[in-house]
């Protein structure tokens, strides 16, 4: 029989193999440092009108309630960095992450061979894989596993790769040796808090998810408010300014996924072909993609609202 320290080698020996960033281990329990801060941040409500935030409180601080008899969290990072290739400058900008296929579906796949993979070898394993779709606060799970620490614009970052990763998490019943949680290198740097166009970072680690573009051009769904008018620096669909401005990213390396590869097309649209979008070459760029997150109307609102 394998002990505990060869199965979790083996685990992220897989985990690298099948192309993860990062893998690490955090015993799976109640966040105990969490839960107040959750609650405040909800009930000064910088949720916005993300409802959804406030739901299933108890199931957000314990994975054990998610998965019963849960000893183990392991927390991975997937890599999706592309360097900006949208040709036109003046073009209405994209957030990096929604280049390519809607994450959701590509990670969850790339999680499937690695949840296959423990079964085999460890026999009958309960696990559960989770990918920013479920009430699991991925960002606690990767600092206490040691995958990188939740950085000023509350962004994880690893010293030699950056931010630009995706978080993701298997809550298994697999009893494995729990990393050393992830330290602070954010130091005396604020470079994202003085670059945030909207002030939503309202004090370091702290954002105020009501205030952030990426809110207002992706959750809310009624009238972007006219004070923000001017202050979204041309972007029309989630926001990256936190993270270029970061130090840490001039580690980041391109990612080799093919499913985040952009289209050619999306890369190339000018800025009045952005204005003049119509709903079937929405479908023919978004198909499969996180912009279909806010449709097509929602995108025409944030086209109007950056102006031409």
């Amino acid at each position: 029989m394998r002990s505990t320290a060869e199965k979790t080698a083996d685990v992220k020996a897989e985990a690298y193999r099948l192309g993860f960033l990062a893998c690490g281990i955090a015993r799976a329990g109640f966040l105990e440092e969490e839960a107040p801060r959750l609650e405040r941040w909800l009930r000064e409500r910088r949720q916005g009108d993300m409802s959804y935030m406030a739901n299933h409180f108890d199931l957000r601080l314990d994975p054990r309630k998610l998965v019963p008899g849960a000893k183990s969290v392991i927390s991975l990072a997937y890599n999706y960095y592309t360097p900006p290739g949208q040709a036109d400058p003046d073009a209405p900008k994209l957030s990096t992450y929604a280049y390519g296929r809607d994450y959701h579906k590509t990670v969850k796949q790339r999680l499937k061979p690695l949840m296959a993979f423990i079964r085999e070898r460890f026999g009958d394993v309960d696990m559960r894989a989770f990918v920013d779709s479920a009430p699991v606060m991925e960002k606690a799970w990767a600092e206490r596993a040691g995958v990188g620490w939740a950085g000023k614009n509350a962004n994880v970052v690893r010293r030699q790769q950056g931010s630009f990763f995706f978080l993701c998490e298997l809550i298994t019943d697999l009893d494995l040796e729990p990393d050393a949680p992830a330290t602070d290198h954010c130091g005396t740097c604020r470079r994202c808090i003085d670059a945030c166009p909207t002030g939503a970072i309202i004090q370091p680690y702290v954002v105020d998810g009501s205030k952030c573009i990426s809110y207002f051009t992706i959750e809310l769904k009624d009238a972007i408010p006219q004070e923000m008018k001017g202050r979204f620096d041309n972007w029309v669909f989630g926001c990256d300014v936190c993270q270029q401005v970061c130090p840490w990213n001039r580690f980041s390396t391109p990612h080799t996924e093919p499913e985040f590869m952009p289209k050619e097309k999306l890369m190339t649209l000018s800025r009045d072909e952005w204005h003049g979008m119509t709903e079937v070459l929405f479908e023919e760029l978004f198909h499969a993609s996180a912009v279909k997150r806010t449709k097509f109307s929602g995108l025409k609102r944030n086209l109007g609202f950056l102006g031409r």
